[in-house]
């Protein structure tokens, strides 16, 4: 992936909870992390983690298990896969050994779709990734969901999640409910000291994330909740700073549609759709030093994620009840048209030269008008205000891999809904990767002032 922090030059560790497709797991290993251990509980989900393991995973097969006490694996060896439910997992014998825990507890108890029940819903897995940190006491936290957590009123459960990621070690008893556990734990937190430096406490930062202001070619707005373990001396400071500025932009690429450079990559656009394209400018752009916004055809073309990306095929309309797998002639699977698009009120399609709508799950796995593209062909159409219609199809679920910026060696497991519902969970890998890498640094700059500041010391002595 092009435009990310550098890696520290050293490989690191990292188990990954609710790995669902692999987006997040793909993107810590990207950044230069070594998996010790995956779970997921979803059977397709899990078909895909095994199936794509050599080629995006970094790992030499995944070796499933059923051992509730998984043991982790020498380098080299295959890590272990646990298919089954979180909270029966016991991850103490991973204690020490662990940099990096990710994961993305599901989000159904935040979202809209998911009917929004929060802390009462049972599907809240944060209680189980603060089980794991206290098993495993890693060096940092990677944790993304939904936008929904920010919500007023998840306010202050929301709050509490930060809290007890603060204070992991301070478990909450069964019997108890939660405003009184958060209590309890804001006392603890007015007590330390603003220097706390203590293994079982851990520096927490959240970062709200729109994931085409980080390099993906959609508009994905998330959160992103990153731990530091005390006592590494981590400058969560400028750790924030960075993740926190901004890298690409809305105006960078209006300016680049303005100056002809988003043209020149793309030399076949038609005309019309250039015109069509630049009428919507704003007359005024600010200006900024960030790189312009990706865009669906960016991702098509295969530029900006990886140079050795083909662009795809197109996919013939006349052949889409056929669902012919048009990418064969490039050697990418899983390019194949879908028949029954359709555009109304409420249901509008992705346009090409912008980034895409996010990419949803769907409540059955299928997608409603965040799965549609408006293509550059137009046929006329004299009910139209300028004479023309322009066509219109799904997405391929290639095409939405490409969008979640997964690399074309992924192959989703089931039928196409449910490898939709997989992409609609996952984490796009440029945003885990960034995030991923940032922290692998932070790690290594704390790593590099300790080491210093010993040398100083037998100096002195």
């Amino acid at each position: 992936m092009d435009d990310q922090p550098g890696n520290a030059n050293r490989t690191r560790t990292s188990v990954e909870l609710f790995a669902g497709g692999g987006g997040l797991a793909m993107a810590v290993h990207q950044a230069g992390f070594r998996p010790l251990l995956f779970n997921e509980f979803n059977k397709r989900a899990c078909e895909t983690l095994v199936a794509s393991a050599r080629k995006t995973l970094g790992t030499d097969g995944l070796t499933v298990i059923e051992d509730v006490r998984p043991e982790p694996p020498d380098e080299g060896q295959p890590a272990p896969l646990y298919p089954a439910d979180v909270q029966d997992l016991d991850l103490t014998a991973f204690a020490g050994r662990v940099d990096v825990l990710a994961g993305g507890p599901p989000c159904q108890p935040f979202s809209a779709g998911g009917v929004a029940k929060g802390d009462e819903d049972k599907r809240n897995m944060f209680p189980a990734m603060f089980k794991a940190i206290r098993d495993m006491r890693p060096k940092a936290v990677i944790c993304e969901n939904v936008r929904g957590l920010l919500r007023p009123s998840f306010a202050d459960y929301f709050q509490y999640i930060v809290n007890e990621l603060r204070l992991p070690h301070q478990e909450r008893k069964d019997s108890s409910r939660w405003q009184d556990h958060d209590a309890q734990l804001r006392d603890i937190l007015a007590a330390l000291p603003d220097n706390d430096s203590d293994s079982d406490h851990y520096k927490v930062v959240v970062v709200p994330v729109n994931a085409a202001d980080y390099g993906v070619p959609q508009v994905r707005n998330r959160v992103v909740i990153v731990a530091f373990r005390a006592d590494l001396g981590v400058d969560v400071e400028a750790f924030e700073k960075q993740v926190k500025t901004p890298r690409y932009s809305e105006a960078a690429l209006f300016r680049s549609i303005r100056n002809g450079d988003y043209w020149r990559r793309h030399p076949d656009v038609p005309d019309h759709v250039k015109a069509r394209v630049e009428a919507r400018v704003p007359k005024f752009v600010k200006e900024d030093d960030c790189l312009p916004w990706r865009t669906l055809r960016d991702a098509i073309a295969g530029y900006g994620t990886d140079a050795t990306l083909p662009k795809l095929p197109p996919v013939k309309l006349d052949r889409l009840e056929e669902k012919f797998d048009f990418g064969d002639e490039i050697g990418v699977e899983h390019h194949i048209g879908w028949p029954g698009a359709r555009i109304y009120k409420g249901h509008t399609p992705n346009e090409l030269d912008r980034p895409a709508k996010t990419v949803k799950a769907g409540v059955h796995g299928v997608p409603g008008g965040e799965s549609v593209m408006l293509l550059d062909d137009r046929v006329a159409d004299p009910e139209s205000p300028d004479g023309w219609r322009y066509l219109h199809r799904y997405m391929t679920v290639r095409e939405t891999a490409r969008v979640m910026t997964f690399p074309d060696e992924w192959l989703g497991s089931g039928p196409r809904g449910e490898q939709m519902r997989q992409l609609g969970n996952a984490v796009p890998v440029v945003l885990g990767e960034f995030f991923a890498s940032a922290v692998a640094n932070a790690l290594a700059a704390a790593e590099a002032s300790e080491a210093a500041a010993g040398d100083v010391l037998v100096a002195a002595r």
